[in-house]
């Protein structure tokens, strides 16, 4: 009589190891895949482009009597439009792929969270460096904004609040459970940070716990910067620490966005 033979036990599922090291080629079709789809939606890109250009015209000209406030606070808009728009649109496209099941599905492909969450930044960093282009451009050369330092400098920050608006959209995105209170975030995630950036009073004439609060809000250095431009001819010691600051918190964002993807299929 043959003796069964014990059940071989099936190997465990992993994921494959090259999936785990961020490649470039996974990381550009991912960014390639996020800009196809956002051509599809030409109102988007008219959100994302127009509408912080649309605001510093209009701005320009609520102060058309006097030009200097104008340029007193235009460099300050200047980076903080661009993160508004790029912060909105990012959670709202992300919060899609979330709730469609696409990046479930991705997921489940040979795709690291790295490739992921690179991919959609490269995407929107792409954007955000037309948008902040236009912004700059047409503050500096058409609206007549006056800077003290070079408009590239400027460019620098703007693009920067923009990679950092879409880093806090991707983040957010993880905790939306519709469009709705994706939109719903702003106000705990934008607006405490505009109110204290220094946009409407010097941080050290706040009350002193709300400018400790300013002091660990990447907006307040968003502005610093733009204001270093604003009064110095060349590149300062405190706007190179303010660059660093937003770009940093920019990064540790995007990570902290990495951490909420989660590989559900086995």
């Amino acid at each position: 009589m043959t003796t069964p033979t014990a059940p071989t036990a099936p190997a465990p599922t992993r994921t494959p190891a090259h999936t785990r090291a961020l490649s470039l080629s996974r990381t550009t079709a991912t960014a390639t895949r996020v800009l196809r789809q956002l051509s599809h939606d030409p109102r988007t890109i008219a959100l994302l482009m127009l509408i912080p250009c649309v605001m510093l015209l209009l701005l320009r000209y609520v102060f058309d009597g006097s030009p200097r406030t104008f340029d007193n606070i235009g460099a300050s808009l200047l980076g903080i439009f661009p993160l508004i728009t790029m912060f909105l649109v990012t959670s709202i496209a992300t919060l899609r792929e979330r709730t469609s099941g696409t990046l479930e599905r991705l997921l489940a492909m040979p795709l690291g969270k790295g490739d992921l969450i690179a991919g959609y930044a490269l995407a929107f960093g792409a954007l955000a460096i037309v948008q902040s282009a236009l912004a700059t451009g047409l503050a500096v050369w058409f609206l007549g904004l006056d800077v003290t330092g070079s408009p590239w400098l400027l460019l620098l920050v703007a693009l920067l609040d923009a990679l950092l608006g879409t880093a806090l959209g991707l983040f957010v995105s993880a905790f939306a459970a519709s469009e709705f209170q994706a939109v719903q975030f702003m106000p705990a995630v934008i607006f405490p940070q505009l109110l204290l950036c220094g946009l409407f009073t010097p941080r050290d004439n706040m009350h002193t716990a709300l400018e400790a609060v300013s002091d660990i809000l990447p907006m307040s250095y968003a502005v610093d910067g733009m204001n270093e431009v604003l009064r110095h001819t060349d590149m300062t010691a405190t706007f190179v620490r303010d660059v660093l600051i937003v770009a940093g918190c920019a990064l540790l964002v995007l990570a902290l966005g990495g951490a909420t993807l989660k590989r559900r299929t086995a």
